[in-house]
């Protein structure tokens, strides 16, 4: 017995199949091979045509079945990750009524931040867990004021797996780890908020049914089925945001247990039993994927958008499209703190650890007759692990004690130098997994059809590829220039 994992990312979409019984992995694939695009029409904006994720998933879902040979009546569940806070919309014939507007837009700030002044920030924190921010509602309420024809002609607002979901079902539903995602989920009376829905003059029936993330959320269609290549009334049994699922895939799910990723964005999501919040919203509480009222489980989400991005970017305008590999290898080559320069890695839209501000990319200290590109390479992977420790002390702050991290061993953690900066300045032990997201949404899938009888046994193929521990001859360097670092900060942001 398989079960088909989708993660839906802004980059690409990747598909694993799992093999149930050895929790190992059959296949993966990923779709496209470069990174899919993100269209700005104006700064701070950022959309995505999210039939360009469907046409992709057909792609990976392809190259998958091709590479593992695997017979597709022999796929009983499937699972799907997704993006986080991303807004599409549809029409009651389920079509898309224009572009998504994805995680990293940071357009709809003001009205989050009237909404926090006009209801009261404590109330907000108190219901939500959250100031309404830059999130999905925001993005709506953005619509109904700037594009109310389009709004007029709005069946469903769902969030970019409930699409994917959407196209292989013909059924949309949401979940409880949805909903908060939306910030539209009271945690006080366990539903759907009556007070955001009044407040910007929502139609209820915008919003799906609730089911848990871990059931039967609908059969592939017989349509969906022919497009994919897969067996017609195959089940989709689970869904869950990235950041929530990263943390499955990690088998992170119960409190004191702390995930991490470094890809396009980076960040640390530790888990808690209590509805704990941020003041000033800087870190975000959501619910988690195995929530219960019984059982409630909340995921603290610390997020540096401007990470893999950063690096990418650094590759693309600076190294001449050097491979990662190399340029880690060179960035190495400058010693800790790069002689003073610093990076401030928020150049991918308002971030939240710094109260929704867009101050933009800095490079601070910058000595012509110093630095050369790996002084350049070793600060950028440096100011990513300076921001995210900064967003951690704010975790920490709200009772969030970080010792032991769970990372997938991918993208920037796959620089030596990052992972021992990250060790060193959170003074955390490292554990590194062979998994991704979409590992993880196939895992879920398992679990959502009842093949696991818990957790316990759907993570039982999950092995650690190895461990980072602080390397106490070097760390009081890294935090001599987080020392610095955040000197330079507080100078640009006041």
């Amino acid at each position: 017995m398989y079960f088909l994992g989708y993660d839906v990312g802004s980059s690409s979409i990747k598909v694993s199949i799992l093999e149930g019984q050895s929790g190992k992995i059959a296949a993966s694939a990923t779709s496209p091979k470069k990174e899919l695009e993100i269209f700005a029409a104006k700064s701070g904006w950022a959309e995505q045509k999210p039939d360009t994720w469907w046409q992709n998933a057909k792609a990976a879902t392809a190259e998958v079945l091709s590479k593992s040979q695997v017979d597709p009546s022999d796929i009983k569940a499937i699972g799907i990750s997704y993006q986080m806070h991303g807004l599409v919309l549809v029409d009651k014939n389920m079509q898309v009524l224009r572009d998504a507007i994805i995680w990293c837009d940071s357009r709809a700030v003001p009205i989050g931040e009237k909404a926090a002044k006009e209801i009261g920030g404590e109330k907000c924190l108190k219901t939500l867990l959250n100031l309404p921010g830059n999130f999905t509602a925001t993005r709506l309420k953005w619509i109904k004021d700037n594009e109310p024809d389009t709004y007029r002609k709005i069946y469903k607002a769902i969030l970019p797996g409930e699409y994917i979901a959407m196209k292989m079902t013909d059924k949309i539903c949401t979940t409880p780890s949805g909903l908060s995602e939306h910030i539209m989920w009271d945690s006080s009376k366990d539903g759907l908020s009556e007070m955001m829905l009044k407040y910007f003059g929502f139609e209820k029936d915008f919003y799906s049914e609730v089911v848990p993330s871990f059931s039967e959320q609908g059969q592939l269609t017989a349509k969906a089925a022919s497009e994919l290549g897969l067996k017609a009334g195959t089940k989709v049994t689970y869904r869950g945001g990235d950041q929530p699922n990263n943390a499955l895939s990690l088998n992170v799910l119960n409190p004191g247990e702390i995930a991490a990723t470094a890809g396009t964005s980076g960040v640390v999501y530790g888990i808690t039993d209590k509805p704990v919040y941020d003041s000033k919203s800087r870190v975000n509480t959501f619910v988690h994927i195995n929530y219960s009222k019984e059982k409630p489980r909340y995921g603290i989400l610390l997020c540096v958008s401007g990470t893999g991005i950063l690096n990418s970017w650094l590759r693309s305008n600076v190294m001449d499209n050097m491979d990662y590999r190399s340029m880690n290898e060179l960035a190495a080559k400058a010693p800790i703190g790069s002689e003073g320069l610093s990076i401030m890695p928020f150049g991918n839209g308002a971030e939240r650890t710094l109260e929704n501000k867009d101050i933009g990319a800095q490079i601070c200290g910058l000595r012509f007759n110093t630095h050369k590109k790996q002084h350049v390479l070793r600060a950028g992977q440096e100011g990513i692990v300076f921001a995210l420790n900064f967003g951690l002390q704010i975790m920490n702050s709200i009772g969030v004690k970080v010792s032991k991290v769970r990372a997938c061993d991918a993208n920037m953690f796959l620089s030596p130098l990052f992972g021992q900066a990250f060790a060193c300045v959170t003074n955390a032990v490292v554990e590194l997994y062979n998994t991704d997201g979409s590992a993880g949404a196939a895992r879920g899938a398992g679990v959502g059809l009842g093949f696991y009888k818990d957790f316990s046994e759907a993570f039982a193929g999950l092995k650690s590829t190895r461990t980072i521990e602080p390397n106490e001859k070097i760390c009081p360097q890294y935090k001599a220039a987080y020392d610095n670092w955040l000197e330079a900060m507080k100078k640009i942001t006041g």
